[in-house]
């Protein structure tokens, strides 16, 4: 990555976090891109130089003029509520890249609530708790890149471990949906190498990758997938 398309990525986050919090210092701006305050300095005035409108609070830190947001949309304090609580669930999720995304998502969201909004919210998200997978154990790291391939119908090649057996195999399959048992992300996909539909636990694909082949839609819905395992 080039130093213009790094700057570039730095100044639409530090909008995003300017977004997201009611005030921010340099030095926490710093810290998480890992720059000096000088850089941070330089990336502020860019901003404001290109009409974004950022106050400066003395001994405080930076913020946004109350109003600004991008992009144009506004939520209820009943719909942030929601989406606070959806976060302390999917928190406790066991697949670490569905954490990941789901926390780059509501940062963004939060970051176009109102000032007043954002605070309760914020307070919420201290204040509620989901209290199964108390460990917070992750087991499994493909639920994102599996989405993606089951939106975009790509065949993926995956090494599997056999609990039964005690053996990786190597397969292709072709993603058909997905669901969540609560303690762990299971995917039905038609496996080339058994010549059907198969469900694969998550937490025992040792490896994945997206394979550029992609297969024609499976006519069968979920459910109907469901009675041909009760037969």
């Amino acid at each position: 990555m080039n130093d213009n398309i790094k700057r570039l990525s730095r100044l639409t986050t530090i909008l995003t976090q300017l977004q997201t919090k009611r005030i921010l210092t340099a030095s926490e701006l710093a810290d998480k891109f890992s720059v000096s305050i000088r850089t941070i300095y330089r990336d502020i005035k860019a901003l404001e130089q290109a009409g974004v409108p950022i106050l400066t609070e003395e001994g405080k830190g930076y913020s946004l003029m109350e109003g600004y947001r991008i992009p144009p949309v506004m939520f209820t304090e009943s719909e942030a509520n929601a989406l606070i609580t959806a976060e302390q669930l999917i928190i406790k999720n066991k697949d670490v890249s569905f954490v990941k995304e789901y926390s780059e998502a509501i940062n963004k969201i939060k970051s176009v609530l109102r000032n007043n909004t954002k605070e309760k919210a914020n307070l919420l998200s201290r204040r509620i708790l989901f209290r199964y997978n108390t460990d917070n154990n992750q087991t499994s790291n493909f639920l994102s890149t599996l989405q993606l391939a089951l939106t975009n119908f790509n065949c993926c090649e995956i090494e599997y471990l056999s609990k039964e057996k005690s053996e990786i195999t190597k397969r292709i399959i072709e993603p058909f949906a997905l669901y969540n048992t609560q303690e762990n992300w299971v995917l039905v996909a038609f496996c080339h190498l058994r010549k059907d539909f198969r469900a694969f636990r998550l937490d025992s694909i040792k490896n994945l990758k997206i394979l550029n082949i992609q297969f024609k839609p499976h006519k069968i819905t979920l459910q109907e997938y469901f009675e041909m395992c009760k037969k």
